[in-house]
């Protein structure tokens, strides 16, 4: 994970089982079972393909080594009809569960299918040794607002995290109450689904800007953002999709969220104010834009607009938005000063 402060906000930011029934045939599964997945879907790292690779190319009697034989005779049935693609597609195999995936991970294992590069399986993820890592940084490092707009369904699992860390491991991070798969999964996204985006970002920061520029972020805090005590003038706020109790007096409440449209051209306007010199890779802008647009297509966000100013010869603009479901973030800032 990248987190990045922001130098000209005065303020401090936190930077940082069984399938089916026994009765059904396996290309009466295969309909649902082999549903092609999106990115944030996505349960099997490209350091743990292995696993997948294992299950489908290792023989009966290998596999029968490591599992009981009603289980590996199941694999090589539902294998015959279509190969395995994901472990959501292992698990809906009759007699596959939790203990079963632990098995058949200590068996690709075994045979050299998965190295130290592969973590393993932690609640129906494989996870990769440097996805891990980033979790655990995201989780050990991120601001308790944004942890819970990550986790808008465990908002105790969130809480949880906040109260027991830092964590070591991604395991301990799973094994936390209140954390599911589906939870895990969420900070999985959250740490390493936007690398385009966030190089993009670096390099906007990076720009020579003495006088006036640009700024962004994809980690912050966004309840720090709106406080409005940190600013010698903050002025013009309006929110849409934030809970007015958590705003200063003032602000203004727009009624609908934010589409993927309006996100957009926020960001897109902002890259392009601060390379106005065409200083920037026109390969990083145009792949951190095409990252952001997966990130956000079809999403609604929460968010706010609003002006400060530091001094009286100085002014910000500042706009952020939140994904409603998933918690991607993504903040801009524009600046001057005399």
């Amino acid at each position: 994970m990248r987190c990045l402060a922001l130098p000209f906000l005065a303020m401090s930011l936190v930077t940082v089982g069984c399938g089916g029934a026994d009765s059904q045939e396996p290309s009466e599964l295969l309909g649902t079972q082999r549903a092609s997945l999106t990115e944030t879907d996505v349960d099997v790292a490209p350091e743990c393909q292995g696993i997948i690779d294992f299950v489908n190319a290792a023989s009966f009697q290998t596999l029968d080594a490591y599992l009981p034989s009603d289980v590996a005779s199941n694999l090589v049935e539902y294998r015959a009809v279509s190969p395995f693609a994901t472990l959501a597609d292992v698990s809906s195999v009759p007699l596959v569960g939790a203990a079963r995936l632990e098995q058949i991970e200590g068996g690709a294992r075994s045979e050299g299918y998965i190295g130290s590069s592969c973590v393993g399986i932690i609640d129906e993820l494989a996870v990769s040794a440097d996805d891990a890592a980033r979790m655990v940084s995201l989780v050990n490092t991120v601001s308790s607002t944004e942890l819970h707009d990550i986790l808008p369904y465990a908002w105790n699992g969130a809480t949880n995290l906040l109260n027991q860390r830092p964590f070591a491991t991604v395991e301990s991070i799973a094994a936390t109450s209140g954390i599911s798969s589906v939870s895990l999964r969420n900070i999985r996204n959250a740490a390493t689904l936007s690398d385009p985006l966030e190089d993009l970002i670096a390099a906007v920061n990076a720009l020579p800007q003495p006088d006036f520029g640009a700024n962004m972020a994809r980690h912050f805090d966004r309840y720090d953002l709106t406080t409005g005590s940190h600013y010698y003038s903050l002025h013009g706020l309006e929110c849409f999709g934030i809970d007015p109790d958590s705003l200063p007096n003032g602000a203004s409440i727009r009624a609908n969220l934010a589409d993927a449209a309006e996100v957009r051209a926020e960001v897109e306007s902002t890259v392009d104010y601060a390379n106005r010199s065409n200083q920037l890779p026109a390969s990083v802008v145009s792949q951190g834009l095409a990252n952001l647009d997966e990130r956000i297509a079809g999403r609604s966000f929460k968010g706010c607009y609003f002006s400060y100013s530091n001094d009286p010869w100085s002014g910000n603009n500042v706009a952020f938005f939140v994904d409603t479901v998933s918690g991607f973030s993504v903040l801009t800032e524009t600046y001057w000063s005399e």
